[in-house]
């Protein structure tokens, strides 16, 4: 009769290892999903505040110069066409995402380039600071998208990982996609006037 007693604590002890076990890899595959949730957020933050710069850009431009207005509608339609939201992450939610705000980036980029045209703006103390907070801005940007991909990759290590990949499997965790670069991204980007 002893043997059967101390079977079942033992069976029972093994049972309740392998649950607590399941409970804590559950909870740090939640932790790790709210951190991309997280990530995610800061990278749509700091695309808010390109967005909120760009009217600040627009008006300085239109201020010192005759700008060309064709220009200046598309950096409007641009931007108007971002429609931030905090939607689920989800494929197909973030590569549009990340393909209107690298038109975004773009129209951008050719009113800067137009300025050069005009000497007279770009010694204005306005678009000096507007052009250095437009950096800043795109260095922001670029971390807060290295520390999504890293919270991602940091995510789909523990979700294909073992035993965690089965707890993941069982409780829906799926791998997430992060930020690739666009193709032809390595070259160089034609700017025609």
């Amino acid at each position: 009769m002893p043997k059967k007693k101390y079977t079942g604590y033992i069976v029972g002890g093994i049972l309740a290892v392998l649950i607590l076990y399941s409970i804590i890899l559950y909870n740090s595959l939640v932790k790790k999903e709210e951190k991309v949730k997280q990530q995610w957020s800061e990278v749509q933050n700091t695309y808010q505040r390109r967005l909120d710069l760009i009217p600040s850009l627009v008006n300085t431009v239109k201020g010192v110069s005759g700008f060309e207005q064709g220009t200046l509608e598309k950096v409007a339609e641009a931007r108007s066409s971002t429609g931030l939201s905090a939607t689920q992450i989800t494929a197909d939610n973030f590569k549009n995402q990340s393909r209107l705000q690298d038109s975004v980036a773009a129209s951008v980029n050719r009113v800067i380039l137009l300025v050069e045209r005009y000497p007279a703006l770009k010694g204005t103390e306005a678009y000096a600071g507007l052009q250095v907070q437009l950096e800043g801005t795109e260095r922001r940007i670029k971390v807060a998208r290295n520390d999504f991909n890293e919270a991602i990759a940091a995510y789909n290590k523990k979700v294909r990982s073992f035993p965690a990949n089965i707890i993941a499997g069982l409780t829906g965790f799926k791998k997430k996609e992060g930020f690739e670069a666009v193709g032809g991204s390595d070259k160089a980007v034609e700017i025609k006037f």
